[in-house]
């Protein structure tokens, strides 16, 4: 099996962050939570999707979960060139997610708010770069600022 790593150059142009922060807000104006993401294979957005626990009453759809349903099932060699962005760092769920499926790459837009298991995900071999984007890490206070309570249910407190 032959798998093409992608090019740094590729993976951190701002579209794909820029795809995953519109799904962040597309799941603030639906009600719910503002954390997007976004699947790249070969360049090519696959699957994209946010936080719904809220609007599906849903114990396990963060923007990563949903990301990848949407993007329907793929081969472990798919998975294997892909490159998987989130506005916010996956949490532990989320990052068992990229570990079972092999992800490589992850991009993170933010982790100043939430800082999931970024060392262990290095540590088993994922690529890590957080970009610590402003307007990500300013989607995430608004909102705690006005719905702390849910914020902490999202992420077990």
């Amino acid at each position: 099996m032959n798998i093409r790593t992608p090019d740094p150059d590729d993976y951190l142009d701002s579209k794909y962050i820029e795809a995953a922060i519109q799904q962040a807000k597309e799941g603030l104006a639906s009600g719910g939570i503002p954390i997007g993401s976004v699947l790249a294979i070969d360049g090519e957005i696959v699957g994209r999707g946010h936080n719904r626990r809220v609007q599906k009453g849903s114990p396990v759809l963060h923007a990563e979960m949903d990301c990848l349903e949407n993007a329907g099932r793929l081969t472990a060699a798919d998975y294997g060139r892909a490159v998987l962005y989130s506005t916010l760092s996956p949490c532990d769920m989320c990052s068992g997610a990229i570990l079972l499926y092999k992800i490589p790459i992850v991009v993170v837009g933010e982790n100043r708010t939430f800082q999931g298991p970024e060392d262990y995900l290095q540590k088993r071999g994922v690529e890590l770069h957080v970009l610590d984007n402003d307007e990500c890490f300013d989607l995430m206070q608004d909102f705690i600022a006005c719905n702390g309570e849910l914020w902490n249910e999202d992420v077990g407190e």
